[in-house]
Formats: C-alpha cells, sequence, structure tokens
C-alpha cells in the first residue's frame, strides 16, 4: 500500500501519517518509513545530531499494524484506532535522518474491540525498537 492507500484505512495525515509504503506478508505487517532529516519531530531533537523521538516510533509501530485490522478499519471517516497501551518498549539504536525504518508487526490476540500486537523497528538489519502494545477500533 501507498501513501493514498493507507489514507483509506487510517484516519492520520499531513505530517501525522508516518508511513511511506505497508504490505501485509503472511500475517506480519510490514511497514517503511524514509527519514528524510526535515521531519518536524527532528526540529531540537537534538541540536546538531537529530534522531528520531521514540514516540514517534511507537506510533509507527501502530500505524503499520492497522493495515492488518484492514477489514475492521476500511472507512477511516467513521472508525478510529487508539492506543490503550505499551509493554516491555525497548530502544536499542537511534533511528537518524537518511535512514530507511522499517517494520515487523502482528496481532498476539484480539478480542474485539481490543487487540494485542508485538513489533520491531529496524534501519537495515539493526534492531532499534521492540515494542508489545494494545488498541482499540472505536465506531465513532
Amino acid at each position: 500500500m501507498n501513501r493514498q492507500e493507507l489514507m483509506q484505512i487510517l484516519p492520520h495525515r499531513d505530517t501525522m501519517l508516518l508511513l511511506d509504503e505497508a504490505s501485509v506478508v503472511d500475517q506480519v505487517a510490514h511497514g517503511k518509513l524514509e527519514i528524510k532529516g526535515d521531519e518536524w519531530f527532528l526540529n531540537g531533537h537534538f541540536p546538531n545530531e537529530p534522531i528520531v523521538p521514540g514516540v514517534i516510533l511507537c506510533e509507527i509501530l501502530a500505524q503499520s499494524t492497522c493495515v492488518l485490522l484492514q477489514d475492521q478499519i476500511k472507512d477511516s471517516a467513521s472508525v478510529r484506532t487508539l492506543y490503550t497501551g505499551l509493554n516491555h518498549v525497548r530502544f536499542r539504536n537511534p533511528v537518524k535522518p537518511g535512514d530507511v525504518f522499517r517494520t515487523e508487526c502482528v496481532i498476539t490476540k484480539a478480542k474485539a474491540p481490543f487487540y494485542f500486537a508485538s513489533g520491531k523497528g529496524y534501519v537495515g538489519d539493526r534492531l532499534c525498537i521492540s515494542a508489545e502494545f494494545s488498541f482499540a477500533v472505536q465506531t465513532l
């Protein structure tokens, strides 16, 4: 899925849509975002040595996972996904301008409207983040 296709299932727009593309292969969500260096979240984080904030990496994992639920959330105007928890989050390596950040996420448990997932984020083969998280799919 490209950004236009992602906007059919995600309500995020403009600078809060944090994926360039995503796909599902064997029940694993794969996302990708190229960090160009001019993103709003890099301003001041940190001067002369910008790195992507951890909370942004967590959001990218969540947005990637939503492609696994595209049948449930295909109308982004009437459905919202909301974080309900983050557990066992580990930041292992920084993500910097020029990096291509890619994710691999799976749903580990589902009891609608709640979904539980785990995800990892990489630059190349280098693990940058791992986390378990949960979210709710809310009908508006």
